[in-house]
């Protein structure tokens, strides 16, 4: 597959990490050793994984090329021609675990749907906070709207901060830097909606 043959409009950007993390581990990389055989930083790769920035076609080729993946193979599994077929039905038991923030203390995210539609795409994560849960305020390449389904968080947008308990939302642009910190003794739980526009950069 070559770069002109890659229909940006078809693929969930927001996939891309998750995939890139799971080759890399099952090659038994670190991140570091990622960076050494790729010459790009650790930090970046940790944010692409993340779902944090969407990599440019030449980085993203330059990773999966140092991962031995084929293109075909790469860009199959973000493929997204399945057309929304009127509903989805989510039982509890489909949520899948997964991780977005390599070290973050306390936090386990469920991805509960994840949709490619002709304005972007989304995804919508269950977030559980367990007491004490915190990590360094972070970026991402979408809008997130947050509501509190159980629980009381504080909510960190660069140096603002917002109390929130349970029935209480917050949206914000995602490139403002944020965190949830749970400064109580009881977990917290979360809904996260995540807005990926392509014209986004």
């Amino acid at each position: 597959m070559d770069r002109e043959d890659i229909n940006k409009d078809s693929l969930s950007y927001f996939k891309i990490g998750g995939i890139v993390r799971k080759y890399r581990k099952e090659r038994d990389l670190k991140l570091l050793d990622l960076a050494a055989i790729t010459g790009i930083k650790s930090a970046m790769l940790s944010k692409i994984e993340n779902g944090r920035i969407i990599p440019t076609i030449p980085t993203l080729f330059t990773i999966i090329g140092k991962l031995g993946i084929s293109p075909d193979v790469f860009f199959a599994e973000l493929n997204t021609e399945n057309k929304f077929p009127g509903y989805f039905y989510l039982p509890k038991e489909h949520y899948t675990p997964y991780e977005k923030e390599e070290g973050a203390r306390g936090f386990q995210y469920y991805s509960i749907l994840e949709h490619t539609g002709d304005g972007g795409a989304f995804q919508i994560s269950l977030l559980e906070l367990k007491p004490g849960a915190n990590r360094a305020q972070v970026t991402t390449a979408a809008y997130e709207f947050i509501y509190v389904l159980k629980g009381e968080i504080e909510y960190y947008l660069e140096d603002k901060s917002f109390d929130l308990g349970e029935g209480d939302a917050l949206f914000f642009d995602g490139n403002i830097a944020h965190a949830p910190v749970n400064k109580t003794r009881k977990d917290a739980s979360l809904l996260v909606f995540y807005l990926f526009n392509a014209s986004r950069g």
